[in-house]
C-alpha cells in the first residue's frame, strides 16, 4: 500500500528508501482544493511520497523538508539549492518557469532540475482570449457597474466605453513562438485577428503569424500586446515606458507569463495617463501585489491572483507529468532537464 504523508510539518517515514522517495515541499498552492489525485506520482516514486500543506515555505523550511527524500517538487517557491540536504538528487519544478531555482548552483551539486513545460497551454491561451474578448466587449466595466447598482447602461449608450469588434485587430506575442504563444495565435486568427510575433528567433509562419524584427515595429502595429517569454536577465523589464511609448493609445497589454517581464511603475504610470487603454495581468512583480498596490484600483486593470494554470484538469495534467519526470529519472534518461 503507497504511503502518504501529509501534513505541514511531516516526517520523512523511518528506514525508507530514500532513492524512491519524494517530498512536494508546498502541496497548498498546487492542491488547494484537495481534489488532485497522486496515485502516478506515489507509484513513480515506489509508494513513498510525503506533502506539505502550505504553499509559501521559507528555503530553510523547504531544506528541512527535503530531509531523507532524493527528489524535491517544488511549484513556483524559492528554492536555495546550496541548503538542501545530500539526499537531494532531482528538483522537479512543477510548472514551465524555473527562475525561483539557481540552475548553476544545482549543476554544482549534481543535481538534477527538471521542468514541466507544455501542461497548461490550452488553459493559459483560454485566459489570454478572455482577457481579449472582456476588452473588446466591455465585460468587467458593465459587471462593475451593475455590481454597484448602477444600471444605466441598460437604458442608455456605453458613452466613452470601448466596445469594439476583434476582427481585423492586431495581436502581438512578444517571444510568442512556444506552445502558448502558437495556442494563441491559432484561437486569435479563428477570430479573424492578424497575428505578429517577436523574439530572437521569430521566423514567419505563413498560417500561423507574421515575424516582425524588433520589438519596437510588433508594439507599433498591435491593438494586443501579450507577454509569453521567460524571466531573465534579458527579459526582466522588457516592457518598460520606452516600450509602451511605442504602443497605440488604443492598445491593451495582456500578461500571463512572468510579472517582473514588465515594469509595473512604468506601466501603472502609463495606465493612470491614458497612454494605453488598458492591461490584463494574471502575474505581477510581487504575488500577490502589496497591500494599497495601484493595481487594485485602476479602472483599466483586470487583474487575477495567477490563475491561468489553476483549472482542476490543468493541475492533474501538471501532477501527471511530473510522475513521467520522475520516472524518467529513476529509469536513468532523465526528460524536460533545464540545467
Amino acid at each position: 500500500k503507497a504511503h502518504l504523508s501529509r501534513a505541514r510539518d511531516a516526517a520523512p517515514p523511518p528506514g525508507r528508501d530514500t532513492e524512491t522517495m519524494a517530498v512536494v515541499i508546498n502541496a497548498g498552492r498546487l492542491d488547494f482544493d484537495r481534489k488532485l489525485d497522486f496515485t502516478k506520482l506515489k507509484d513513480a516514486c515506489g509508494g513513498e511520497l510525503t506533502m506539505f500543506d502550505d504553499d509559501s515555505p521559507t528555503p530553510e523550511a523547504i531544506a528541512e523538508r527535503a530531509s531523507g527524500h532524493s527528489v524535491v517538487v517544488s511549484k513556483e517557491v524559492p528554492v536555495d539549492v546550496n541548503l538542501l540536504p545530500d539526499t537531494v538528487k532531482l528538483i522537479c519544478e512543477a510548472g514551465t518557469g524555473y527562475n525561483n531555482i539557481d540552475l548553476a548552483a544545482a549543476r554544482a551539486r549534481g543535481i538534477t532540475v527538471c521542468n514541466v513545460p507544455s501542461y497548461s497551454t490550452d488553459a493559459v491561451a483560454h485566459l489570454v482570449i478572455t482577457f481579449v474578448l472582456n476588452f473588446s466587449a466591455t465585460i468587467v466595466p458593465q459587471h462593475v457597474a451593475l455590481a454597484k447598482g448602477d444600471r444605466s447602461l441598460f437604458t442608455s449608450s456605453l458613452g466613452t466605453t470601448p466596445h469594439f469588434e476583434l476582427t481585423g485587430k492586431t495581436i502581438g506575442l512578444v517571444g510568442g513562438t512556444g506552445a502558448i504563444g502558437t495556442k494563441v495565435a491559432e484561437i486569435a486568427r479563428v477570430l479573424g485577428m492578424n497575428v505578429l510575433v517577436w523574439s530572437r528567433s521569430a521566423r514567419t509562419e505563413p498560417g500561423k503569424w507574421e515575424a516582425r524584427a524588433s520589438l519596437k515595429d510588433l508594439l507599433a502595429e498591435s491593438d494586443f500586446v501579450s507577454v509569453h517569454c521567460p524571466l531573465n536577465d534579458e527579459t526582466r523589464g522588457l516592457i518598460n515606458a520606452d516600450a509602451i511609448a511605442c504602443m497605440k493609445p488604443t492598445a491593451y497589454v495582456i500578461n500571463t507569463a512572468r510579472g517582473p517581464v514588465i515594469d509595473e511603475t512604468d506601466l501603472v504610470s502609463a495606465l493612470r495617463a491614458g497612454a494605453i487603454a488598458g492591461a490584463g495581468l494574471d502575474v505581477q512583480e510581487v504575488e500577490p501585489p502589496v497591500e494599497g498596490s495601484p493595481l487594485y484600483e485602476l479602472d483599466n486593470v483586470m487583474l487575477t491572483p495567477h490563475v491561468g494554470w489553476k483549472r482542476l484538469e490543468t493541475r492533474q495534467r501538471l501532477m501527471d507529468l511530473v510522475a513521467d519526470n520522475v520516472t524518467a529519472y529513476k529509469a536513468g534518461a532523465p526528460v524536460n532537464v533545464v540545467n
